[in-house]
């Protein structure tokens, strides 16, 4: 048995979801990679960003931080041995560990990207949350418009272990 690391990022106003990367042997320079994926893949939503909350380990090291300053994001270390300071980031490891993880069994690194991409696609645009008015992080388009009377639709993914549920046309 060995460890994997998951690097993500949660953005606390949008309650949105980024698993930027899975490995066995997490290293400093790995970490700020990363870090420069995420903003590029932000592109032009960074400017919405003020500040990173992290915690102490030893692989955020000056590089990772400077990623960020260079946004004009300023980047916050956890005080120690003190996990209420990020909250929000332990309550997404928690509620991953409670609901897909004890569930399943994860042989490596292939397999547990696969599966995170799918619980956070599925905790991105369909999980609703109250701070959101019972909206997905990533609302559609359109407000959904429920009928007065039709069929409910589910669709199974990871094997069973979520349900999606939708009003039939």
């Amino acid at each position: 048995m060995h460890r994997l690391c998951v690097l993500f990022v949660l953005e606390v106003a949008s309650r949105r979801v980024h698993v930027l990367g899975v490995t066995p042997h997490p290293a400093a320079e790995w970490v700020a990679q990363q870090a420069r994926n995420l903003l590029m893949g932000l592109e032009d939503r960074v400017g919405q960003s003020r500040l990173l909350v992290r915690d102490r380990d030893t692989k955020f090291t000056a590089a990772f931080d400077a990623v960020f300053a260079a946004e004009g994001i300023r980047v916050l270390g956890t005080p120690v041995q003190a996990p209420r300071a990020n909250a929000y980031a332990e309550r997404w490891v928690g509620t991953i560990r409670r609901e897909l993880l004890d569930w399943m069994l994860i042989v490596g690194c292939r397999q547990l990207r696969w599966v995170l991409a799918a619980y956070v696609d599925d905790d991105n645009r369909h999980r609703p949350y109250r701070a959101l008015e019972q909206e997905p992080p990533l609302r559609p388009a359109e407000p959904s418009v429920i009928p007065a009377a039709g069929r409910v639709t589910r669709r199974d993914r990871l094997g069973g272990l979520i349900h999606e549920y939708a009003q039939a046309a």
